[in-house]
């Protein structure tokens, strides 16, 4: 854990990046902002979308360190979400996996009947190269489900 001031943002913007997550709280946005460049690119920049701009840090950071993912919607109604780095496991990657899935199965709504009205498909790929298409029905008596 790293707290940050303007000593810290300054050796952010010499190119430091050790860290996983950046949070932030909305005073210091502005300041923040400035590492739009450094942050923005690796995808560590503090969103308030993403629950990473708050005013109750401990409560985030404690959360984060539990593991929280963001879960990202695209316009066609595409969920992304990370699952795993290279230096996972293949039993790490698929715990992650199926945690992801039983979190999306108890987030659907009480209105869509069925296992597959709300997941259609399931495609692991990683961020350069071919995804894997995943047969649910084996995936859904794997869970239980």
């Amino acid at each position: 854990d790293y707290i940050g001031d303007a000593e810290t943002i300054a050796k952010i913007m010499g190119g430091w990046t050790d860290f996983d997550v950046a949070v932030a709280t909305f005073d210091m946005m502005r300041d923040v902002g400035k590492l739009g460049k450094v942050l923005g690119v690796r995808g560590l920049m503090p969103n308030p979308k993403a629950g990473t701009v708050t005013m109750d840090l401990a409560k985030t950071v404690a959360e984060l360190k539990k593991g929280r993912i963001e879960l990202k919607v695209d316009k066609t109604n595409i969920m992304h979400s990370v699952i795993g780095k290279l230096s996972f496991s293949a039993a790490q990657l698929a715990e992650n996996l199926l945690a992801l899935l039983a979190a999306l199965g108890r987030a659907k709504p009480a209105a869509v009947a069925g296992r597959t009205a709300y997941v259609k498909s399931v495609t692991i790929a990683p961020t350069m190269g071919p995804g894997l298409e995943l047969d649910l029905r084996d995936v859904w008596d794997k869970m239980g489900m």
